[in-house]
Parts: C-alpha cells; sequence; structure tokens
C-alpha cells in the first residue's frame, strides 16, 4: 500500500514545521489510555486557559454527524466527555480546502462555506487542476478560487494555500483536507484536518517527516497479532499483511498473492459466508520458510482461540506463482500446522490446499504427506483445479472431486494430471452464449474485427518474434527464465541483447540457449549498452524503488527503446506520475510499476511472467492463441494464462499493468491494441476495486471502439462487507467512493454488454461459453495442437523436484545449513542455545552426533578447561609467541603452535587411551603390562612429567579425577592406568599418570560405559583420532591468549641469545688435496667433505671421471 491515511494530529505536526507562517501553529495534545492529566498541563499549560475541541483521531468519517465531536469545552469538560457543545463559529469564518492527486494531475478544491453542514463538496466547490511537474501561482488561485471570499480575506488565504500546495508537494501528501480553515483578522487556524502520505516515499522524506505511526484502517487499535505481523512485514523484502475481521468466524484464509487474495475473499462472500469470514491477508514476494512458518502460526493461534460448533475452515490458496518457491513456503505452513496439531483436532479444523507455481509439485506432495499425520481432514490440489473451487467444495456448495494422481513428466518438465493431452474445447458446442449482450453479439456477427475511431498513442504490436530486450539489473534468473522461453516458442536468437548494471565492470554473462552455453554483455554504463545494440526496443528494468525512477528516465533518453517494463513496488505516487508523464510526452509504453510484465506466446516474455517452464508448457505459452488479456495483478496473469488455456485455444497476448495507483498504462491502453490487432478474436479483463479506469473501457464499448467480445470481472466485491475503507493488497486496490466499488464496476460492464459472470468462481465457464459460440460461429477457428519443444530443465530446480541424483563431493553429518536456521545434529540451534547446553553439549553434537548426558558434557568441558595452556614455556606456545613477534597473523601463528602437537607434546591422549584400553581388554596384569613395554623399548603413552611427581601432584589431574570417581558409572580402565601409576612411580616418583593420560583413558571409559554408544561406535571414536582433538581444541585457546598477549605487549622480533647456543664446528687442523677416482657425483662429495673444490675432465652423464679437492 503507498497511500496511507495518517492521524490529524501527524498532519497537524507536518504542517506546523514545514507551513512556515502562513499559518498559526495548531495547538493540539494527543492523548490515550495512558496519558497523566495532573502533568499534562505543565507541559501543555495553554490547556488550562483555551477552550478546547475534542474529537477520536482514529480514520472516523463525518465525525461531526456522528457526535463524536465536542466543542468549546474546558480541560475538565475534555476529561468527562459531557459538556454541550457552546457557540459556534461564525459560518462566513469557515472555509473548505481540499488538495488531492490523480493520474494527470493535482486537484485544489476551495468552497467559502465551511464545517460540519457543507454538504456535497464536489458539487459546490470550485476546482483548481495544476498539471504533473506544474505550479500555481497566488494569481491563479485568486482567480480561480477566491470569487466567493470577501476581498479583504482574498489575500491572506490565497497565500496560505499556495504555501499549503508547495508543502503537500513537498511532502508527498496524496490528499489532505481541512475543514474547518478558520480566517479571522490576520490569522488562519487549520482546525480539522484529513490527509493522507504516500508511505512509499519514506526514503525520501524521512528526515522531513520523522518517525509516522500509521493509525489501523479499521478505527480501532490493530490487535497484538496484526501489529506483529504488520512489524514482520516491515522487516522483510516479502509483502505480509493481515486484518482481522471477525475473532468468531469460521473461515479463516492464508492465500498467496495480493489479487488472490481479494478473490478469496470475494468467492467467500459471493456464496454467503461473509458473516462467517474471520481474516482478510495475504503473503507474497516469495517469503521465507520462517516467515510463513510465523505467518501460518499467527493464523492459527487465531483460529484457535475459540470453538465453532460446525467446526473451522481453513483455506490454503493461492494462484500460479511467477517465482515465489511454493515448497519453501509450504515448509513454513507445515511445521506451524504440526505445531498446532493438538489445537487443530480439538477445533474440528478441515483444511483446503490450492497452490501452483514453482516446485509446486514438492510442496503438494509435503501437503499431502502431513494431511496423512495430523488427523484432521486435508484436501490438496494443483493448477488442474480451478483457484477458488475449493472455497465452494469448503462450503459444501461442490462435491468434493477425487485428488490428483501422481504428476506426470512432459519432455523435461513435469505437467500436472489431466494437463498433459488437454486440447482446446470442442468445436461444435452449441447455445453456450446465453447472456443479454445482444449489442455484443450484433457487433460480433457485423464487425468482428472492428477497430473504432479513437487514436492509439502507443503501436497496436509492442511484441513480435525479433524483439530484442535490454535488461536493467543483474537478474540473472529472470533473463535465463526469458532465453527458455525463446528457444520453446522456437525464436531464432535469444531475445536479450544485454544487460546493464552500473555496480560492475563490462563483462560477458554466461547463459544457456536450449543445450548450448551463450554469453550476454552486460555493461556498466547504458549508453555503451545501447549504442551497441540498435536494434533492442525493449527496457525491462530491474531497478529497486529508489533508482528505479532515475534509470526510467535515463531510459526515455534514447529514442529506440518503445517498451519500458518497471517491475518494481513501491515508487513514489509523484515519481510515477512524472514517468507517466515524460513516457505519454515520447510515445514510449510504460508496463507497470509493481508488475511481473507481461506475454506474447510465441514471441516474447518480460522476466518471470509465466512462472517456470513447467506453467509456460502447460498453459501453452509456447505458441500464440486468440484471446488477449489485461489484468492487474502479475499473480492473476499466471491464473488467467492457465484458465484461457484450458477453455479456449490460448493467449494471443497478455499484460499486467502492475498494482501500483498510477500504473504506466492503462486497460484501456491494451484493449485498443488487441482491438486493432486481427489475430486477437476475444478480450478478457481482470480490473479491481480502486480507481475509474474500468468505466473508460465502458464508454469505449457504448461508443463501438470496442467491438470484440469482452468477458471482464473486477475483484474486490468483498469490500461492500466491511464498514470502513479497506486496502487490499495491491496499493491501487481502495475504493474512496461507491463509484470505485467492484460491484458498481461489475454491474457498469455488463449492462454496456460485457460478458460478466456472477463470481470469479463461474469466470473460466464464461471464457469457455463465450470462445466456443465464437468457435460455432466461425469467428474463431481452432488450429491443430502443436507439440512444443524439449526444453532442458536447470540443474538446481531437477535436483529440487527429486528428478534426478548425483554423487556428491562431500558428506555431512554433523551439521546442516540449508534452512532457515543451522541445525547441529538434528538440534536448533535456537534450541542450543535456548537449553543452554553449553560448549560441551555443542561438542558432543558435533563431534558425537548426539546428546550426552549432562556429566559427560561437563566432563569436556573440563577437559577444555584443564588443558587451555600450560605457560609460555612449553613448545607450542613458544613457537606462537616467535611467529606473533615476527609480525604473523593470528591463524599464522596459532597454526605454527598447533604444528608441535604429537606424541612428545599433547599428543599422547589416543596413544594413552588405544595403550591402556588393549592392555586391560587383554586381561594383562599392570606389572605384566609394564615388563612388556620395557622389554619393547616402548614408552608408555600418558606416563611421566618433566616437573610433576608424586610428591608435586598436577592439580589438573587430581580434579579431573574426582569429578570422573564421583559421576562416570563406571571406570575400568581408569583405575587399570592408576594401577599402572603405581608402578611406575615406585621406581621414578615423576612416572605420574599425566593429563593427556588422565583424559585419554576417562574418554575410553566415557564412551564404552555412558550408555550412549555401541561397543563398535566407541572404538571408532578411539580410533580416528577424537581424543587428541580435545587437547587440540583446549590448546588452541591458550596459543590463541599468548598471541594476543605480544600483541598487547608490543613485543619486538624474538631473537635467540648467543649465549643459550652452543655451537658445535669441526676443527680445521691443515689443508690438503684429495684425488678421487671412478665415478662420483661432485655436488654430494664436495658438500660432505670439503670447502671448495676443482673438477678435472669433462663431465660424463652428470659424473666427472676424475676429481681433485682442495
Amino acid at each position: 500500500m503507498s497511500a496511507k491515511a495518517i492521524r490529524e494530529a501527524t498532519g497537524k505536526e507536518l504542517l506546523n514545521k514545514h507551513l512556515g507562517e502562513f499559518a498559526v501553529k495548531s495547538h493540539y495534545v494527543s492523548v490515550d489510555e495512558n496519558t497523566k492529566w495532573d502533568s499534562l498541563t505543565h507541559e501543555y499549560p495553554w490547556l488550562l486557559n483555551e477552550k478546547l475541541v475534542v474529537k477520536p483521531d482514529q480514520l472516523i468519517k463525518r465525525r461531526g454527524k456522528l457526535g463524536l465531536i465536542k466543542v468549546n469545552v474546558d480541560l475538565t469538560g475534555v476529561k468527562q466527555w459531557v459538556t454541550e457543545r457552546m457557540g459556534k463559529n461564525v459560518q462566513e469564518e469557515e472555509f473548505y480546502v481540499c488538495i488531492y492527486s490523480h493520474r494527470y494531475a493535482d486537484t485544489i478544491l476551495f468552497h467559502h462555506e465551511g464545517g460540519v453542514d457543507i454538504g456535497d463538496v464536489d458539487a459546490k466547490a470550485v476546482k483548481l487542476d495544476i498539471p504533473i511537474d506544474g505550479s500555481t501561482t497566488s494569481t491563479q488561485i485568486k482567480q480561480v478560487l477566491m470569487k466567493s471570499v470577501a476581498p479583504e480575506k482574498q489575500d491572506c488565504i490565497t497565500n496560505f494555500i499556495e504555501s499549503l500546495y508547495n508543502t503537500y508537494v513537498a511532502l508527498h501528501f496524496t490528499y489532505l483536507e481541512i475543514n474547518p480553515l478558520v480566517v479571522t483578522k490576520g490569522s488562519i487556524y487549520i482546525l480539522d484536518l484529513a490527509a493522507k502520505l504516500d508511505a512509499t516515499a519514506d526514503f525520501m522524506c524521512k528526515n522531513k517527516w520523522g518517525e509516522i505511526s500509521y493509525p489501523p484502517p479499521f478505527g480501532r487499535d490493530a490487535y497484538p497479532e496484526e501489529a506483529y505481523i504488520a512489524e514482520l512485514d516491515a522487516k522483510s523484502g516479502a509483502s505480509l499483511k493481515l486484518t482481522i475481521l471477525n475473532k468468531r468466524g469460521r473461515i479463516w484464509t492464508m492465500v498467496a498473492g495480493g489479487g488472490a487474495s481479494v478473490i478469496y475473499s470475494d468467492t467467500i462472500c459471493d456464496l454467503g459466508a461473509s458473516n462467517e469470514l474471520a481474516n482478510y491477508g495475504e503473503y507474497s514476494g516469495a517469503p521465507s520458510e520462517q516467515q510463513t512458518y510465523e505467518y501460518a502460526k499467527t493464523i492459527l493461534g487465531l483460529m484457535t482461540q475459540e470453538k465453532h460448533p460446525d467446526g473451522k475452515i481453513l483455506i490454503i490458496g493461492g494462484g500460479i506463482a511467477n517465482f515465489t518457491n511454493v515448497a519453501a513456503t509450504f515448509k513454513g505452513i507445515v511445521k506451524a500446522l504440526q505445531e498446532f496439531q493438538g489445537k487443530l483436532i480439538d477445533h474440528h479444523v478441515s483444511i483446503f490446499v490450492r497452490r501452483a507455481g514453482p516446485n509446486y509439485q514438492e510442496g503438494l506432495r509435503v501437503m499431502r504427506e502431513i494431511g496423512q499425520t495430523l488427523g484432521i481432514p486435508i484436501r490438496v490440489y494443483g493448477p488442474e483445479t480451478h483457484m477458488t473451487a475449493i472455497v465452494s467444495m469448503a462450503l459444501g456448495k461442490r462435491a468434493l472431486p477425487p485428488e490428483p494422481e501422481p504428476m506426470q513428466t512432459t519432455a523435461n518438465f513435469l505437467l500436472p494430471a489431466g494437463m498433459v493431452n488437454i486440447q482446446s474445447p470442442p468445436a461444435s458446442r452449441r447455445g453456450t452464449i446465453t447472456s443479454n449482450n445482444s449489442t455484443l453479439l450484433a457487433s460480433l456477427r457485423n464487425d468482428p474485427v472492428g477497430n473504432g475511431d479513437r487514436e492509439d498513442p502507443f503501436p497496436s504490436v509492442l511484441f513480435t518474434q525479433k524483439t530484442k530486450a535490454i535488461v536493467w539489473g543483474m537478474q540473472t534468473r529472470a533473463v535465463q527464465s526469458m532465453l527458455d522461453f525463446d528457444f520453446a516458442c522456437a525464436r531464432q536468437e535469444p531475445s536479450v541483447a544485454a544487460m546493464v548494471y552500473p555496480f560492475s565492470g563490462n563483462h560477458r554473462q554466461k547463459f544457456y540457449w536450449g543445450h548450448k552455453e551463450i554469453l550476454i554483455g552486460v555493461y556498466k554504463n547504458m549508453d555503451e549498452a545501447m549504442k551497441k545494440h540498435p536494434d533492442a526496443d525493449v527496457m525491462v528494468n530491474f531497478a529497486s524503488l529508489r533508482s528505479a525512477y532515475d534509470s526510467t528516465i535515463e531510459t526515455l533518453q534514447f529514442p529506440q527503446i518503445r517498451t519500458i517494463a518497471i517491475i518494481a513496488e513501491g515508487i513514489p505516487e509523484n515519481l510515477t506520475r512524472k514517468l507517466i508523464k515524460a513516457a505519454h510526452e515520447k510515445k514510449v509504453a510504460i508496463i507497470g510499476p509493481a508488475t511481473v510484465g507481461g506475454v506474447k506466446p510465441g514471441c516474447f516474455k518480460i522476466g518471470n511472467t509465466g512462472g517456470m517452464m513447467d506453467n509456460i508448457l502447460s498453459s501453452k505459452l509456447y505458441r500464440p492463441g486468440s484471446v488477449a488479456y489485461v489484468s492487474r495483478s502479475g499473480g492473476m496473469s499466471n491464473e488467467l494464462n492457465n484458465i484461457i488455456s484450458r477453455a479456449t485455444n490460448g493467449v494471443h497476448e497478455g499484460i499486467a499493468i502492475g498494482g501500483d495507483r498510477y500504473p504506466g498504462t492503462t486497460f484501456m491502453d491494451h484493449l485498443l491494441r488487441f482491438q486493432a490487432d486481427i489475430n486477437v478474436k476475444m478480450l478478457v479483463l481482470l480490473g479491481e476495486v480502486g480507481g475509474v479506469e474500468e468505466y473508460d473501457v465502458c464508454k469505449a464499448i457504448k461508443d463501438g471502439v470496442i467491438t470484440k467480445p469482452l468477458v471482464a470481472w473486477c475483484i474486490g466485491t468483498c469490500a461492500s462487507m466491511f464498514t470502513s475503507e479497506v486496502q487490499f493488497g495491491h496499493a491501487g486496490a481502495c475504493a474512496n467512493d461507491d463509484r470505485e466499488t467492484a460491484i458498481a464496476k461489475n454491474k457498469a460492464l455488463r449492462e454496456v454488454g460485457a460478458f460478466v459472470p456472477a463470481n470469479f468462481d463461474e469466470l473460466m465457464e464464461t471464457i469457455r461459453d463465450v470462445y466456443c459460440g465464437m468457435v460455432e460461429q466461425g469467428q474463431i477457428i481452432p488450429q491443430c495442437e502443436v507439440p512444443p519443444p524439449t526444453v532442458p530443465m536447470d540443474y538446481s530446480w531437477a535436483r529440487e523436484l527429486g528428478l534426478i541424483r548425483k554423487p556428491a563431493s562431500f558428506m555431512s553429518s554433523i551439521c546442516d545449513d540449508r534452512g532457515q536456521e543451522l541445525i547441529y545434529a538434528g538440534m536448533p540451534i535456537t534450541d542450543v542455545i535456548r537449553e543452554g547446553i553449553g560448549i560441551g553439549g555443542v561438542l558432543s553434537l558435533l563431534w558425537f552426533q548426539r546428546r550426552l548426558p549432562t556429566y559427560a558434557c561437563k566432563f569436556l568441558e573440563m577437559c577444555l578447561m584443564v588443558t587451555a595452556d600450560h605457560g609460555p614455556a612449553v613448545s607450542g606456545a613458544h613457537n606462537t609467541i616467535v611467529c606473533a613477534r615476527a609480525g604473523k597473523d593470528l591463524v599464522s601463528s596459532l597454526v605454527s603452535g598447533l604444528l608441535t602437537i604429537g606424541d612428545r607434546f599433547g599428543g599422547a591422549l589416543d596413544a594413552a587411551a588405544r595403550q591402556f584400553s588393549e592392555a586391560h581388554d587383554a586381561g594383562t596384569i599392570p606389572m605384566d603390562f609394564v615388563n612388556s613395554m620395557r622389554k619393547k623399548g616402548e614408552l608408555i603413552m600418558g606416563i611421566g612429567h618433566r616437573v610433576k611427581s608424586i610428591n608435586n601432584p598436577d592439580m589438573r589431574v587430581q580434579i579431573l579425577k574426582e569429578f570422573t570417581i564421583e559421576h562416570f558409572p563406571s571406570t575400568p580402565v581408569l583405575n587399570y592406568a592408576l594401577e599402572v601409576e603405581k608402578i611406575t612411580t615406585s621406581k621414578k616418583p615423576n612416572l605420574i599418570l599425566n593429563v593427556d593420560g588422565f583424559i585419554g583413558v576417562a574418554m575410553v571409559d566415557l564412551l564404552r560405559y555412558s550408555g550412549c554408544f555401541t561397543r563398535e561406535e566407541a572404538q571408532e571414536y578411539l580410533d580416528i583420532g577424537t581424543l587428541n582433538g580435545l587437547f587440540v581444541l583446549g590448546r588452541s585457546m591458550g596459543f590463541i591468549g599468548h598471541f594476543l598477549d605480544q600483541k598487547r605487549l608490543k613485543q619486538g622480533l624474538y631473537r635467540h641469545p648467543w649465549d643459550d647456543i652452543s655451537y658445535v664446528l669441526p676443527e680445521l687442523n691443515h689443508l690438503g688435496y684429495l684425488h678421487v677416482s671412478g665415478p662420483i657425483e661432485a655436488g654430494l662429495f664436495a658438500r660432505k667433505y670439503v670447502h671448495t673444490y676443482v673438477r678435472i675432465g669433462q663431465l660424463v652423464n652428470g659424473h666427472w671421471p676424475e676429481f681433485t679437492c682442495k
């Protein structure tokens, strides 16, 4: 949503800051249930002296007529809200001013009699239109608006309105109404104000607006759940909307797509269940699995608060997505369903699912699987089922069909069951057109391709098989989708000529053309791209909402571009209107903003339009049909592709003009093109609540400008059930008066002869009826179906759909980073932190793939603590210190220390564990073990210490020994090692069981007797070096500490002192000559025996036969 209503207090604050001296600053105080009235007068002392007006500030219209305004009361009266109205401003002092924006201008309405009883403003007020990018002068305002104002007040009000309009433009207001505007001698007071800001201009006006708190749209505070979803929406690049209509309602919806969400609500209301509809909402824009989980969890929480005697219905619906990964979003929903399983059963919830789009097969499979375990009825359908059919199924107005068979495969893509061999409807169907559209039927017979008299500002054909496009933005996935479409349409060459990306240098990007690899140029500068590709006449603009305006204005400087598609949603409305004006002057067609684009089967498609290749093939978009459509919603354009391909011979062209309030081109712009195209036989229009563009279509039909059969439906009929203004999923989907409602538009279209179904659920049947009637009358001659070409599938999608398998280069069984959150051996990182399992617990997950008992985790942590460091004198710490002082980085210094770890320093854990456990297992008594090791001349690993002894015990070992004996269930190997220690220390007191040995044998007991491992698993961990890892991990902490210590102390390069080195060199008592006969390698001999040498003779095979040395 772009235009958002703001509180009256917010509007007055903005005008106070930016209007200047042209009006007296408004005095106001916003109060709520938390306001402390006693302290209020200290901050605003004028409250004690002034007469006050009190009114609600919650977007409630006609407050005066509803008795919700009290005027001329004191502070006590305000607090009590009981004082009768006292006194009234003189009528001639009150004026009415309103400024609002529309497609081609800003309009100022002014009336010299303002106040509560002003009546019909549109009929009374004088009007001044200010063109886009134009300005107004005080002279102009005075001449047009001040005719009925007393002369002495004209200058004052004129200056105020001029300044007000400049403020209106600068602050990106979209609506600003002041009633009354009170004018006294030399002063102007703004009493009552209603305003809307263009919320999408936040990035431009943040410093002017400050923090804006938008009130909820239903004249009430937002429910906590609504506020939570709004917060998620604000933090996300996706769209998440939720409005609670009736908490006790039986029917809840969770719908993907702004247009689809409106249609589902419409259908529920049209089928007589409006009083049972509990919520309106939508999710779109490729939300992540976690985001859909949070969204679904919120709705399920609301749904299961109160029971309903008839049970409850959850509709998980949506159209055919263009780029959203259906499987990813469904996994989030499934996670929430599993969490609420008990409550769903208790509330007798039935779930109906219908969805399609990228990877929908996997999404539906997951949903069907969960249906078998949840214990509640879940019906799951794909694109083979009409989008809203699940609503009538859920309400018992349509029989439940059998769920579709498993998917079949066509070419390299999956097609839904029942759609693989779909043919066009039979030409022999009779009597299908039964509505009262006599005017349109007559024109159908007499003038099937009449063009009308209106001049179209754009060419009737925007795209052909030779159309070339330049894509702005590094959207490689969208470009590849366009190329795959080109290949499926049997184009001779790709439709993408180049890409423009200002944030990198010129280079080439690799793409696929069928099985072949091709390179497409990427340019930093648009001017260079245009010069090198003069045949490109379409710009597909993927720039962000912040840069889309500038990049489009730049594009308009190049006459070769005739069509621009703007994908971004959320461009400020003032900028969009400027774009429309500039494009109209240059006769350039703009599709969007806020659109997925459009498609012309067999010729060209914009970006992600049409979705994945399986949908393009199943909707027959690889070849042209006879039906052209225009829609606002990009998501619903894909649904129209599906509907039209199933009900007719297919789509000839389809355009989604965009969901913003001001689309670059209108319905009429494209319907006139289709009217002029002799290959288009039938038209489809999908309008929506808000705006008046559909009435231009009505006039064109009435005037004979459009003569081809038109099937039309405007979504948003459910808006009439709401008691206040409703903003649906699109920025433009908001009715500001009765004429903009969907019901009024549908009625007007039906009256002029368009084919309008009773509801969206019947749209496919209506299209089929009209098409078959045209076939019957010979207006359309169905052609033989052209088999689709084989189009290679991207490897990533084929793998995700489970169509292929490939040996993995790596295997990992301890950690998974692919989902929404990190998982350690099956335990999400949130649980790791929440349950406080500590470092020992993390080690147990990552090293041993399981959760170990608390005492085991504690022991692992103690091992890390006692092995963390043993002073700077040991070899590892010494190496680390020397490297640190040589200026090396942390990693290099750490590695140098770690490389010293081995059997002689710190690495005896594995060896000690192996020796002691093998001796214990063999039944060797400790004395025999010691004697056998001595006979073999081998050291007993883990025995002995340079400093510590039986008389000077190692406290690290003592601490670990006490803990182990107290907490371990069994310690036979440790006991065996302690018996060995008694024997070795009797011979020499320092031959104690050292810390390496103790940890080694204690870990053997932990692995074998904790009950967490089999004997084979325990032995495997001993064999693969797990125990040494404890010393390496622990001592790394100490090495890092020594590195940081040296850096902190700023120690210089280390050089070992000479007096600590014993130099032992050979003595040279005499000089002599040595003659060597026979072949000898000269360099080897010289290095071993002499300092200098002289060779004699010739080199033979790398050797000298004779050699004389000195």
